[in-house]
């Protein structure tokens, strides 16, 4: 599936979490309950937002005694593909500005750093 074409919103990334987190055929059901009891969602807006998401072809439904649903991409391209348009969007397509912004900004701690720099070393090595 192109998920470059599929935008998918904060409310509508609450579902395909649990879908991702659940590897497997989920109900309505069970959606209902976590999202009712996390987010205060009501069963008709869950139901909105399960529609929407099949519009787009981002989930898919099984019917068998009740509904569940299942992902049709995959949370790791989701990931890259809202990675890749941040960068584009604030730091003009350079992932260097993007990690430069995160070094000066003070957040990250030292374990953080000496980790990265692990990452930088391996990315050189080609691993």
């Amino acid at each position: 599936m192109n998920t470059k074409s599929v935008k998918i919103s904060d409310a509508e990334l609450e579902v395909m979490k649990i879908l991702w987190r659940e590897e497997q055929a989920v109900s309505f059901s069970d959606i209902r309950a976590e999202l009712g009891d996390r987010m205060g969602w009501e069963k008709s807006t869950i139901a909105t937002l399960l529609r929407r998401l099949q519009k787009k072809n981002a989930v898919s439904v099984q019917e068998k005694e009740m509904h569940y649903y299942v992902p049709n991409i995959a949370k790791e391209d989701y990931v890259t593909l809202k990675k890749r348009s941040l960068i584009d969007e604030l730091y003009d397509g350079s992932t260097k500005n993007f990690v430069a912004s995160l070094c000066r900004s003070g957040e990250l701690t030292e374990a953080d750093i000496e980790e990265l720099k692990m990452y930088f070393q391996m990315g050189r090595e080609g691993k």
